[in-house]
């Protein structure tokens, strides 16, 4: 009875480790086609013929990449396609400029319809509605240039004083230094300022004479104005901005050079001088905010 008992315990346990050795084999053979699996999915993915599993893994991972920030965006724009880029960027920022400008006296030097008694006569003159009076075309005008002349032409300008400066092999507080006297004292400054009452008075409808007598009458004194406000504003800029960003710098900077000529030229009551007090507006608020 034993003996019986001991032959069917060796049975048992023969029988055992055989089903262990099958139970130990299994999961390595599921480990290998597992990963032969894996394998093919790979390959299929670079013949174009992904599985449905890898499909759903790559979506998942695709739904959780965070999205671009607009600094992000923007930079991309710069990079791929930075003309267009700047021109409506330029539109954009002058147009904002000029809004600024507007307003900034009627702000400052009152917005509300008020009645103004004369010295002399003791008459009433009613003043007109600084906020009624915003010239909208005048703005159309500003992001025009800012988006079909402005914009261009310093793209062309900032990258050709960064060539000139490589060029001549200019480094460090150097080349700031040699941008900033080139652009204020030898070309830029002058053709961008010219260029500015020149648009602007073809664009009001002026003939060629009234032009040039727009230009020759303002422009020595926007040179002296803008060598006092631009000359920090440059070598900050140059120094310390790269030359994809200085065109941003010196639009965003002439929004508040708008608003500080407004605040130091205020435009003229409108009386029966409303014609003057529009050109003399015309003319002064914006002036050489074109860098």
């Amino acid at each position: 009875m034993f003996r019986v008992a001991s032959s069917f315990q060796r049975f048992v346990s023969t029988q055992s480790s055989k089903v262990v050795g099958v139970t130990v084999t299994v999961p390595v053979t599921t480990l290998v086609v597992s990963s032969s699996c894996s394998r093919n999915a790979t390959m299929n993915l670079y013949t174009g013929t992904s599985s449905t599993a890898y499909r759903t893994t790559s979506t998942s991972s695709a739904a959780t990449k965070p999205n671009k920030s607009f600094m992000e965006w923007y930079e991309s724009h710069l990079q791929t396609n930075p003309l267009p880029t700047k021109m409506v960027s330029g539109a954009m920022l002058w147009g904002l400029g000029d809004v600024v400008a507007q307003l900034i006296p009627a702000l400052a030097f009152g917005g509300g319809s008020k009645a103004e008694e004369g010295t002399t006569s003791g008459s009433t003159t009613t003043t007109k509605n600084p906020f009624m009076a915003y010239d909208v075309a005048r703005t159309a005008r500003v992001v025009f240039y800012g988006f079909a002349i402005h914009a261009p032409c310093s793209h062309v300008h900032y990258n050709f004083l960064e060539w000139m400066s490589v060029r001549l092999g200019y480094t460090g507080v150097t080349m700031t230094v040699f941008k900033t006297f080139m652009e204020q004292f030898v070309y830029w400054s002058w053709i961008s300022n010219a260029l500015y009452h020149g648009s602007m008075g073809a664009l009001q409808g002026q003939n060629v004479d009234q032009v040039y007598h727009r230009i020759a009458d303002n422009l020595w004194e926007t040179q002296k104005a803008q060598w006092v406000f631009w000359i920090p504003v440059q070598l900050l800029n140059f120094r310390f901005v790269p030359v994809r960003h200085q065109l941003n710098v010196v639009l965003i900077t002439s929004i508040a050079w708008s608003a500080l000529l407004s605040m130091w030229y205020p435009p003229e009551p409108i009386h029966a001088t409303s014609d003057k007090a529009l050109t003399s507006t015309a003319t002064d608020d914006h002036e050489s905010n074109n860098t």
